[in-house]
């Protein structure tokens, strides 16, 4: 690449976005930068939480039950929630959270000793903040990982292009997407760009149709914002048509309650009667429906 090649401004193409980045410029997940010519993982092994967590906290509920995962987050994300509980990690860039470098190698020694210690922990989590900004670690993580004999658990909102999912097949054991309502308008209401849902259905469509992949998918109840039965309903019946069919016995589904924070503290949490509710209704298409929060 010539000198002049490298000045030039940059596309990304992790996700719907598209930053347009020049020379040095951040893209708006705060993770990936135009350096050197090419759009690199800011982020890469700078990790701001590492926790031993039950793999149902995930939530994950029908894989390896009863089994624990090394829970990894580093910093940054594509949507901007209202509502998110991880904000300060999801939000920030590495001179607004601590964080700590830990490469692959390294991640990979400590989730073996974590078994070794203890025989229930499976595997490592990708989670906390959106891991798949920087999907080069969480690849590069997961092949040593499967060397290792352990299980990798990717927790996402999914809104990410086919170029990322094409880096990580065969790698990804289990995966819990947010599918956060069924409307664009919704996620508009999540900084989204245009056509992040159908992004979002794309991914959660390719996961469930993946046998090496098991999938579980959450949906946060916001009330005022996606607590219609209707909305639920249409959301239910098409994971139930996922997998060729199979959705109703193959995707599980939490329907999880809100609680005021950051930026959305203008409502009380969501009643428990509404996330039930929503439930029940997920339920007409679904045959493994979990209620959170609650």
């Amino acid at each position: 690449m010539s000198a002049g090649e490298k000045d030039t401004a940059l596309v990304c193409t992790t996700c719907p976005r598209s930053c347009r980045l020049a020379p040095g410029a951040l893209g708006a997940c705060r993770a990936r930068r135009n350096r050197g010519g090419t759009v690199a993982p800011e982020g890469y092994g700078r990790l701001t939480s590492i926790a031993l967590d039950p793999i149902e906290k995930k939530p994950l509920a029908r894989f390896r039950p009863g089994t624990y995962v090394v829970s990894v987050g580093g910093y940054g994300c594509n949507l901007r929630c209202p509502f998110c509980q991880n904000w300060e990690i999801s939000q920030a860039g590495e001179k607004g959270v601590g964080w700590r470098e830990v490469m692959p190698s390294e991640l990979v020694a400590l989730a073996v000793e974590a078994r070794r210690r203890d025989p229930r922990v499976s595997g490592i989590a990708y989670t906390y903040n959106e891991p798949l900004v920087c999907w080069e670690y969480v690849r590069d993580c997961a092949r040593l990982a499967h060397e290792a004999g352990l299980v990798n658990v990717v927790v996402s909102n999914g809104c990410v292009g086919r170029r990322v999912l094409d880096e990580l097949e065969g790698l990804v054991d289990a995966a819990n997407i947010d599918l956060k309502g069924f409307s664009d308008a919704f996620y508009d209401a999540c900084g989204a760009v245009p056509g992040s849902l159908s992004c979002v259905r794309a991914t959660i469509e390719r996961l469930a149709a993946d046998p090496a992949c098991h999938l579980e998918v959450t949906t946060l109840v916001v009330p005022g914002m996606n607590d219609g039965d209707d909305e639920m309903d249409e959301l239910s019946c098409w994971l139930s048509s996922l997998d060729g069919g199979h959705g109703r016995e193959t995707v599980a589904h939490h329907v999880t309650r809100f609680f005021p924070c950051w930026r959305l503290t203008d409502r009380g949490p969501t009643p428990v009667s509404t996330v039930r509710r929503l439930a029940d209704v997920s339920r007409r298409h679904l045959a493994h429906v979990y209620v959170g929060n609650c």
